[in-house]
């Protein structure tokens, strides 16, 4: 009976991501999803209660995974390399670019991050915050620590900039594809590599 009800729910987390990512937060009806998940609404409202709720447990079936791999990776940065830029910038962008490398569901949901950007959504935004904007301050005080010159508001600014970055890399829509002959991995590691070092210049100058 478990097995049947994770099998539901993760079939409706997965047709609200796709079409989340295809037609928006409110371009999207509930009746759409349990159409695509092939379940009736009944199973929706049990496992998440709103439309809402479905939202947000889109985002956190891949924040808390991205989350917790971005702070075991800072976390070895700040011990490995104390005081250094690019391993806190490693920690940060690697595990976002990765998403892109995941065939699950990957791709559809760096879209979903898109939508979160360009669609005004208050509750999302709050949750969001209380969720994973913990995150976000510790990559702020690892930064802090590493560029000591820049003062709260020049910093904050950088991380803005640093963060607009990566949600345009995500996607792979930028001037530069992927070169024939070269594998997936092999794009993402230069992307990861020549992100890095532009984010770093910019925050440190």
């Amino acid at each position: 009976m478990a097995s049947t009800q994770f099998s539901t729910k993760d079939r409706i987390l997965g047709a609200a991501e796709e079409l989340f990512a295809q037609y928006g937060f409110g371009g999207t009806s509930l009746r759409q999803v349990t159409s695509r998940a092939d379940v009736n609404i009944a199973a929706v409202n049990y496992h998440f209660g709103s439309k809402e709720n479905l939202i947000n447990e889109v985002f956190r079936r891949r924040m808390d995974e991205m989350s917790s791999q971005r702070l075991a990776m800072l976390e070895q940065a700040r011990s490995a390399h104390p005081g250094e830029l690019r391993p806190v910038l490693a920690a940060f962008i690697e595990p976002a670019l990765a998403l892109a490398r995941d065939r699950q569901g990957g791709v559809a949901f760096i879209r979903v991050i898109a939508r979160a950007y360009a669609e005004k959504n208050d509750g999302l935004r709050k949750f969001l915050s209380d969720q994973y904007g913990h995150v976000l301050r510790e990559f702020a005080r690892a930064i802090a620590d590493c560029v000591p010159h820049l003062d709260k508001e020049q910093l904050y600014w950088r991380l803005d900039f640093l963060a607009g970055a990566l949600t345009y890399a995500m996607p792979d829509f930028g001037l530069i594809k992927r070169p024939p002959g070269t594998t997936e991995v092999a794009h993402r590691k230069r992307a990861a590599e020549e992100l890095i070092r532009f984010a770093a210049a910019g925050i440190q100058s």
